[in-house]
């Protein structure tokens, strides 16, 4: 495990590899787009953990493996929007997302002081 703190996980690093080489066998125009939407959801998905983002792109590689295979059209996978396409596919990976956590810190720390103070002045408790 102290070599894995040094270099990073193994299993990871193989799964990027397997899943890059998995784009490059695409064809052009399906590489193309997945590299597009991968770049996206790196980017403005802000996963930080490696195993729900190989998951995610895995995940990706088979969709547009099936659709390149069954003839679909990227336009039919990704919709008139691709934007709304990958924040949608993102959504599904929502547990490995940064904003999570920090969402979670925000709320925690603010019940942690504020205690119970809302719910009497609304009237809860």
């Amino acid at each position: 495990m102290f070599i894995e703190k040094i270099i990073g996980d193994i299993g990871d690093k193989r799964r990027w590899r397997a899943y890059k080489a998995r784009r490059q066998r695409l064809p052009e125009d399906y590489r193309t787009a997945v590299e597009a939407i991968e770049r996206y959801l790196t980017y403005f998905g802000g996963i930080t953990k490696g195993d729900t983002l190989m998951s995610m792109l895995e995940d990706l590689a088979d969709l547009f493996e099936q659709s390149a295979a069954g003839g679909t059209s990227i336009r039919a996978i990704v919709g008139h929007d691709p934007v709304e396409f990958a924040e949608t596919f993102l959504a599904n990976y929502s547990e490995g997302r940064w904003i999570n956590k920090e969402r979670k810190r925000l709320t925690d720390t603010i019940d942690r002081v504020a205690g119970d103070d809302f719910a009497q002045e609304e009237g809860i408790v």
